[in-house]
């Protein structure tokens, strides 16, 4: 105890305190490399926060040197922060070369900013999103199909950017797929990873439209090396299809003006005497949400405008 006692005593009072200060202030490259210091320290994350922290840490640093040259004239004040400006500069350095490294085609861009963005996903993260569709958007043109029934395979999930599709089933309307609605989310989530099957609507597309599409073996390969894009896709998928069960829903009526709700399948709703009533032949595979709803037998067709 008592060694240690000492040592403390040699570390605190080892050096002569301060008996009088400096009663000039220093000069006004110290206080601006103090300004710096305190502004570059406020700043946010992502690849742009990065960018503010260390432009503003390194001209502090870049002002403390010169002070420490010309006015401490201290070899060592000068190294240290001469040293840290250099590490800055070169941070800084990386991270611009990082942003130029995950710029996006226009679409792929207004893509991340209408979906990916509002969700706080990182450029690096979109950056391995965007590179396992090969970034490529697809255009596909008015009254061409991207699906036929009983006929195209589900080897892919796609994500519509522009125009509109129609789904039918056996000729009958059943809802349009709007821009940011996957195309065919029901397929994707109705199979498992090891399962194939075929596509139990038609889509078509009623304008020009452009979609981007992940291949489901590639998509799949991403999943198990990424677990966080793995969940951001589950929700994706899952928002997508509650959004196509609702339109799906206002469409379907149960004879009398009645209206079905897939929420309440004991109950029924009545609706407006002006809407024409639905029943869309439904003839979907497993797990699909697009399947005719239970009790549901007399029902008209829906013809689009």
């Amino acid at each position: 105890m008592g060694e240690n006692a000492s040592f403390w005593e040699s570390l605190i009072y080892a050096h002569p305190t301060c008996t009088s200060w400096k009663q000039e202030a220093e000069g006004s490259i110290y206080h601006l490399a103090s300004i710096l210091f305190v502004v570059g320290f406020m700043g946010g994350s992502g690849f742009f926060g990065l960018l503010y922290v260390f432009s503003l840490l390194g001209l502090g640093f870049l002002c403390s040197s010169v002070w420490a040259w010309l006015d401490v004239c201290a070899a060592d004040i000068f190294s240290w922060n001469f040293i840290l400006f250099a590490i800055c500069f070169i941070q800084f350095i990386y991270v611009t070369y990082q942003v130029r490294s995950v710029s996006f085609d226009r679409e792929f861009q207004e893509l991340y900013s209408a979906l990916f963005q509002p969700l706080g996903i990182s450029l690096t993260v979109y950056r391995k999103i965007v590179l396992c569709c090969d970034a490529e958007v697809v255009t596909l043109e008015k009254e061409h199909c991207y699906a036929m029934q009983g006929k195209t395979p589900i080897d892919k999930l796609s994500l519509l950017v522009s125009g509109r599709i129609r789904v039918t089933v056996d000729g009958e309307f059943l809802h349009y797929i709007f821009p940011l609605q996957f195309l065919d989310s029901p397929e994707w989530d109705s199979l498992r990873p090891t399962e194939e099957g075929i596509f139990q609507v038609t889509l078509t597309a009623e304008t020009d439209c452009r979609y981007v599409a992940w291949r489901r073996k590639k998509l799949y390969l991403l999943f198990a090396k990424h677990r966080f894009i793995s969940r951001l896709f589950s929700i994706l998928i899952g928002s997508d299809i509650a959004e196509k069960l609702y339109a799906l829903n206002d469409r379907v009526h149960v004879g009398k003006g009645f209206r079905y709700d897939i929420r309440l399948p004991n109950f029924y709703h009545v609706s407006l005497p002006q809407t024409p009533s639905v029943q869309p032949s439904y003839h979907l595979q497993r797990g699909s949400p697009r399947r005719k709803p239970a009790g549901v037998t007399n029902c008209s067709s829906f013809s689009p405008q």
